[in-house]
């Protein structure tokens, strides 16, 4: 039987799928992801469960939706009795290792959300979410000079260098360091999240007028102008985070499966919004990138419009750790097909230019459906026909038997 196979995933924060230069976006200077994509499955429909930090990395962690998994509100910490995929794979005998941004911990609401008193906050070992080493933080958005603690930290330490960088280094260090054990590794970095005039050292920011935008942006107003000025330091980050994954994506072995993608998009002016939480494609859709091991069966170098969900990679990694019914280290587990993929924000945040209400839908590759708290329906689209959702069918009433059979399954 063959040996079960390293796993790592590579999280970041705010990267919408749109945003790749494999994806076809003329901004994005991504040349490792490119090559990553090149190799992978490219999961084109991939999103997120929750377009909100705290709520889509608890069912990251957990594989049960929010608030299911006790992550209703944004200052929700991941509940003390919570089981993790960290429990499940570390009790199989794997080494279970986490770095950087956390952001599931009890937070002081009052503190300031950008800065170093979230990014200093303890994170005490209990709260950890089960992984046998953790160093990281819990939030603070510093790209730059990050304040880490953990397992070898006993106090938050400050490591000079880009944030992604600085992580990536030392979480290849420890993949390095790993001889007698398979291991399972995330990787969570906080670019390409605001603030998004931060340096990001080696990426220049772009020229503003030199954006090309999407035409659901629109132009001659105030969203053109904010759009192009938070996308030329947007880019810039891209770009200095695909050169520190690229790092670990090198240290990684051949024989390790490798994931990209990140816990939710951004609007970016879409639709004149900004920032996430909106049932949006720029706020739901993310990039998903699956490498398999070489030398076996994969279906690595493929694009697919399959409706997967990150929730999703909690079934995967299992089954590729020799869990779930599957052959330990066959690392080809069929990818469960769905029709529809679940997605919602469970309360309102309460945080300028955040979505204004908390939502439940489910998006198709060819529907999405968006129903208020009440039940009504708010948006609907036809994304086959229409993907930059410029036409709103909700009212339409040629629609509604559609709405209500898809409805039934909410």
């Amino acid at each position: 039987m063959a040996a079960p196979p390293d796993i790592l995933w590579i999280v970041t924060t705010q990267w919408r799928a749109q945003a790749c230069g494999y994806a076809g976006d003329p901004n994005a200077r991504t040349p490792r992801l490119d090559r990553l994509a090149a190799g992978s499955i490219d999961f084109t429909q991939a999103v997120t469960p929750h377009p909100f930090g705290p709520f889509a990395r608890a069912a990251l962690l957990t594989g049960v939706l929010s608030p299911k998994n006790g992550v209703r509100d944004y200052f929700d910490p991941l509940p003390k009795g919570a089981r993790t995929l960290a429990h499940t794979l570390g009790g199989s005998g794997y080494a279970t290792a986490f770095f950087g941004k956390w952001h599931l911990s009890r937070r002081d609401p009052s503190a300031a959300m950008v800065g170093e008193a979230h990014a200093r906050m303890i994170v005490a070992p209990e709260d950890r979410g089960g992984f046998e080493f953790w160093e990281g933080f819990e939030s603070g958005f510093l790209l730059n000079d990050p304040w880490l603690h953990g397992t070898r930290l006993g106090q938050p330490t400050r490591f000079g260098g880009y944030q992604a960088s600085v992580l990536c280094g030392r979480s290849a260090d420890w993949i390095r360091s790993q001889r007698t054990r398979p291991w399972f590794c995330i990787v969570s970095l906080e670019a390409p999240h605001p603030p998004y005039d931060a340096p990001a050292p080696g990426a220049a920011f772009r020229d503003p007028r030199e954006i090309v935008l999407p035409g659901n942006v629109p132009c001659g107003g105030d969203a053109e102008v904010r759009a192009r000025r938070e996308l030329a330091g947007y880019y810039a980050h891209i770009e200095a985070t695909d050169r520190a994954v690229g790092s670990l994506i090198d240290a990684a072995p051949a024989s390790a499966v490798i994931v990209f993608t990140s816990v939710h998009g951004d609007m970016h002016g879409a639709h004149g919004l900004f920032r996430k939480g909106w049932p949006h494609e720029e706020s739901v859709r993310v990039p998903l990138l699956v490498r398999l091991p070489s030398g076996g069966p994969s279906r690595n170098g493929v694009r697919t419009r399959q409706a997967v969900s990150l929730v999703d990679l909690h079934k995967w990694t299992s089954a590729w750790a020799g869990l779930e019914g599957s052959e330990s280290g066959s690392c080809a587990p069929s990818f469960p097909r769905a029709e529809v993929q679940l997605i919602s924000m469970p309360s309102a945040v309460p945080f300028p230019l955040q979505c204004d209400r908390p939502w439940r839908g489910l998006r198709t590759p060819g529907r999405k459906l968006i129903l208020n708290e009440d039940g009504s329906p708010w948006l609907f689209f036809d994304l086959e026909s229409d993907p930059l959702e410029m036409n709103n069918l909700a009212s339409d009433p040629s629609h509604a038997g559609e709405m209500r059979a898809l409805s039934r399954l909410l």
